[in-house]
C-alpha cells in the first residue's frame, strides 16, 4: 500500500479515537461515538478540500468513513478499560495531528505547488478536527492549553516541504514530518514547552482592554 495512503488512514483511526474517547467522557450513546469519531477523524481533510476546491477525500473514497465507524464502534465498548480517558485522548491526538501535518501538506503542496500552502494545508488539517471535536463535546479546547500545538503541526508541514525540496520521496518526507510534528507536540505535553504569551502592561487587567 502506498505509505501517504497508510499515513492518512491512521491518522483518521487516531484523531477517530481521540474523539470517540470524548463521547465516553460525555456518556454518550454509540451514535454520538460515531458522529464524534468522524466529526474528529474527518473535519481537517474536509476543511482542507474545499480550500484547495477539489473534491472532499472520503466521498470518493468511503473507507475513511468506514474506518471512523469502525474505530467509534471498538471505543464504545473497550473505553471503560482506560483509566486516564483524557490522557489517552491528549496523546492520540498528538499522533493524529503529526500524521495530518504530514498528509495535510503533501495534499497541499501536490496540488498547488506552494510551500505557503502546502504548511497553511498542513496545519488546518492537523488541528480542525481536534477543534471541531472539542467545541461539539464541549472540552476545554485544545487551542486554549497553554502547551505548543498550532506550532506543532507548522513544524511538519514545513519540514515536509523542505524534505520535498532536498528531492525526498514522498514517503520519506511524509515520516520526516510526522516524526518532527511528533517530537515538538510530544514535547509540549510531556515537558510543558510553550510559547511565549502575550501579557498586557502591570496594572492592566486583560479584560479592560477595548
Amino acid at each position: 500500500m502506498n505509505p501517504l495512503l497508510l499515513l492518512d488512514y491512521a491518522g483518521v483511526a487516531v484523531f477517530a479515537a481521540t474523539g470517540a474517547l470524548a463521547a465516553s467522557r460525555k456518556q454518550l450513546d454509540i451514535v454520538g461515538f460515531i458522529f464524534l469519531a468522524a466529526v474528529t477523524g474527518i473535519g481537517g481533510g474536509t476543511l482542507r478540500d474545499v480550500i484547495l476546491n477539489i473534491p472532499v477525500f472520503w466521498i470518493g473514497n468511503t473507507v475513511y468513513v468506514l474506518i471512523c465507524t469502525a474505530v467509534a464502534t471498538f471505543v464504545f465498548f473497550t473505553s471503560h478499560l482506560v483509566a486516564s480517558r483524557w490522557k489517552w485522548l491528549l496523546w492520540l491526538d498528538a499522533v493524529g495531528l503529526a500524521a495530518f501535518a504530514a498528509m495535510g501538506a503533501a495534499k497541499g503542496l501536490a496540488i498547488t505547488g506552494s510551500p505557503v500552502v502546502a504548511i497553511i494545508t498542513g496545519m488546518l488539517t492537523a488541528t480542525f478536527g481536534g477543534i471541531l471535536r472539542d467545541i461539539v463535546s464541549q472540552e476545554p479546547s485544545v487551542l486554549l492549553r497553554p502547551e505548543i500545538y498550532i506550532s506543532a503541526a507548522g513544524a511538519g508541514a514545513a519540514a515536509y516541504v523542505a524534505a520535498d525540496w532536498l528531492l525526498a520521496a514522498p514517503g520519506v518526507s511524509a515520516l520526516i514530518a510526522f516524526v518532527i510534528a511528533l517530537v515538538v507536540r510530544g514535547g509540549a505535553l510531556w515537558f510543558g514547552w510553550t510559547l511565549e504569551p502575550y501579557r498586557s502592561k502591570p496594572g492592566r487587567r486583560p479584560e479592560d482592554i477595548p
